[in-house]
């Protein structure tokens, strides 16, 4: 009898944890680690890892490294690698360094990018190790779990919701004359303060003078908290970057400056001008392979710079959306199929209008009915392609590990060009006698 009482209460437990992961997971945020991953290893994988995603995350960083090996690949490997990101990065780098070894190279290198920011953004010198708590939290929950940490730094609660997004900032000497038994919820002021991880540092200065902030909390693109600011930490950053500064002026600075030494901006510039020299070249020897039909329909020549100015354009623009997305970790190399298929159909649709546009300002020009339809044709071909290349270039070159923002144009201008010229005099070259054209 017994037994299947206890059966009966798991199978109550299991329904409940999978109706209500997010009261579940606040619940469970407030019991001890081993008792929390005592519930989770008896729930299902597919329930145990919704609740685990929706665990406080102050908890959910102390549980990893008390899970068990298995059980962490599992947990992170079917996390959203943002979310897993996060987590680990609250972790000292020790404990970082351990744990990424034991998932898929791939996946340990995409969170390895997303922990790592830009030189001179906010997010280099956050703090990941902030408290948080929910809206339905009491006074007197905050208070106990405060005293408990005893980290005479917290001077301010943040409130997340269930997916980690930042929706308040309470003072601490607020809670502390508030009563027990009211929620954070109803004690938020009003809008957070934050700024994007991604903001330089300059953004930080200015935003931290102006509201006289102590501590500025870090989000990313989807609003949720990362860490915060601290303004020691900040002073510290301004003296080393200083220090920096003065180390550039005698040539041994991070990157080219107005004022750096010539052999240094030669070292720097030289090697892409001659990358870019080259595919000048390779653009060029496109347009040698159709000397003949140039030199027998010398009207083309005037509409080749149409051509490959409107693919480039087309190009231009969807690297400038993709390299900001990578930027901004909206989206990372494993997103390029939706990014390349949205690109595709911005480009396909927008290459209809202009190649109508220019076909009819063609026809007027030339009289003929033969070289609209070509360079129509050859329009709706080149931006499709450049489309396409804007989002794709940026992105391999990323997952090799290379800048995508410091040679994607160059790639990018050598495949509009290419494919510009290839189909616009190809298709003159195919089609002329059958459309009349020369």
């Amino acid at each position: 009898m017994t037994a299947k009482i206890l059966v009966a209460e798991q199978k109550l437990i299991n329904e409940y944890f999978n109706l209500f992961p997010d009261e579940a997971a606040k619940l469970l945020s407030n019991f001890k680690s081993e008792e929390i991953i005592e519930y989770l290893k008896q729930l299902p994988l597919e329930t145990s890892l919704r609740i685990f995603a929706r665990i406080n995350p102050d908890v959910a960083a102390d549980l990893i490294l008390e899970l068990s090996d298995d059980f962490f690949v599992n947990i992170i490997s079917s996390l959203d690698p943002n979310s897993a990101a996060h987590l680990l990065s609250r972790l000292d780098e020790d404990d970082i360094k351990k744990q990424i070894a034991l998932l898929p190279s791939s996946l340990t290198k995409e969170l390895q990018e997303l922990m790592s920011f830009p030189l001179d953004t906010a997010g280099t010198i956050i703090d990941t190790k902030v408290t948080t708590f929910y809206a339905e939290d009491t006074v007197e929950e905050v208070l106990k779990r405060v005293r408990g940490l005893k980290d005479r730094r917290i001077v301010n609660v943040y409130i997340i919701d269930s997916e980690n997004v930042l929706i308040g900032i309470i003072p601490l000497q607020h809670i502390a004359v508030s009563d027990l038994k009211e929620t954070l919820g109803n004690l938020i002021p009003g809008k957070p303060i934050a700024i994007n991880a991604m903001a330089p540092l300059e953004d930080v200065v200015t935003l931290m003078e102006e509201q006289r902030l102590i501590n500025l909390p870090v989000v990313d693109i989807h609003n949720k908290l990362l860490g915060v600011i601290r303004y020691n930490t900040l002073v510290q950053t301004a003296k080393e970057d200083v220090t920096e500064d003065v180390q550039a002026m005698f040539g041994a600075g991070r990157d080219e400056r107005a004022l750096s030494k010539v052999s240094f901006a030669i070292r720097k510039r030289l090697p892409w001008l001659e990358i870019n020299l080259a595919t000048a070249f390779l653009a060029a020897a496109v347009v040698g392979l159709f000397e003949d039909t140039i030199a027998r329909i010398t009207v083309l020549a005037v509409f080749l710079p149409v051509v490959a100015g409107q693919s480039g354009n087309t190009g231009s623009q969807a690297l400038a959306v993709t390299i900001r997305g990578l930027a901004l970790r909206e989206i990372r190399p494993r997103h390029w199929f939706k990014v390349a298929r949205k690109e595709v159909t911005v480009g396909f649709i927008n290459s209809l209008a202009v190649a109508l546009t220019t076909a009819l300002i063609v026809y007027f020009w030339t009289g003929s009915i033969g070289l609209p339809v070509v360079i129509a044709t050859s329009m709706v071909l080149s931006m499709v392609i450049a489309g396409l290349s804007g989002a794709i270039i940026p992105m391999v070159l990323q997952a090799f590990g290379q800048d995508p923002a410091q040679s994607s144009s160059i790639v990018l201008t050598t495949v509009t060009d290419v494919f510009g010229f290839l189909s616009f005099l190809g298709l003159a070259t195919v089609l002329a006698s059958v459309l009349g054209i020369g």
